[in-house]
């Protein structure tokens, strides 16, 4: 693709990159001179097909370059660089199990897991440099979303007093689906596109009986061919505002971007004194009924 000013671009329907992390750092690409930006570092990806999804290109072209499994990863985010003209995604995931870089085709020189620190003393490619101190952030801080299911239900008048676990159900099949189709990034207050972020719902009270959510409709779902962090469900002993207060501070302390979904005043104070964010129900409400930035 070639640009009005003459600047060119691989791929006519736009190209797509994956950026697998896991403990090791960042899995990297050295690229052969002869490629585009031929002997700079960046992530295994390439053009993407007509109608294929960035998730999907990004996926296929990492198999194929670089030998990673899809069963292997878990979608984190996606990053766009839209230039109207043509447009770059950057798939973020983290690798769930260790796995040995395999170079597939004639484009790499060499494949590395390079440590976060490091980075940035290789030659790099120019459009992964500038994004690479934003992405990084997002890498190291994944979003974690806990949700005080009990306030949530509780937020709108419709019966759910009649039969709490039946309407905790209900939200939980709901938010089954969120957590495959992602939030969007501003949503989030994170610098990326769309947030496929971890969600723990907490039950307390009756609503313990909810049954497990129904499995997410795939045709819905923006994470096409990648597994979504899924949905977590704890169930408190007693009250559920010392549980969230708990798991928040857990993920706090494990490096995450935490917002926990309430409308207690009193639970607000608890966790933004620990260092997360919080969220009102409507917020939920409006991602779950499609009314706040569920655009894939």
């Amino acid at each position: 693709m070639t640009a009005p000013d003459g600047r060119k671009f691989w791929g006519t329907f736009g190209a797509a990159g994956l950026l697998v992390h896991d403990d090791r750092g960042v899995l990297l690409q050295h690229r052969v001179e002869w490629s585009h930006f031929g002997g700079t570092w960046g992530l295994p990806g390439g053009a993407r097909h007509e109608t294929e999804s960035a998730v999907r290109g990004a996926l296929r072209e990492a198999e194929e370059e670089a030998g990673v499994p899809a069963d292997a990863v878990v979608l984190e985010f996606t990053s766009v660089l839209d230039l109207g003209i043509w447009s770059y995604t950057t798939v973020g995931v983290r690798a769930t199990r260790h796995f040995d870089a395999e170079i597939g085709d004639a484009e790499s020189v060499e494949l590395r897991w390079i440590p976060f620190d490091e980075v940035e003393s290789l030659r790099l490619h120019p459009g992964f440099a500038a994004r690479w101190p934003a992405l990084r952030a997002v890498v190291e801080h994944p979003i974690a979303v806990v949700v005080d299911a009990a306030n949530v239900v509780g937020s709108r008048p419709n019966g759910w007093w009649k039969d709490r676990a039946a309407a905790a159900s209900v939200l939980l099949d709901e938010l089954a689906t969120v957590s495959e189709t992602g939030i969007a990034g501003a949503l989030l207050d994170a610098d990326v596109d769309r947030c496929w972020p971890s969600i723990v719902v907490v039950l307390e009270g009756q609503a313990r009986g909810a049954r497990p959510p129904r499995e997410p409709d795939l045709s819905r779902t923006a994470a096409d061919g990648i597994r979504s962090p899924g949905l977590e469900i704890d169930r408190a002993e007693g009250e559920g505002d010392e549980l969230i207060v708990d798991i928040a501070r857990a993920h706090r302390d494990s490096g995450a971007a935490v917002v926990v979904v309430t409308a207690d005043a009193a639970l607000r104070d608890r966790v933004e004194a620990l260092g997360c964010a919080t969220r009102g129900p409507r917020w939920i409400r409006g991602i779950i009924d499609g009314t706040a930035g569920t655009a894939a």
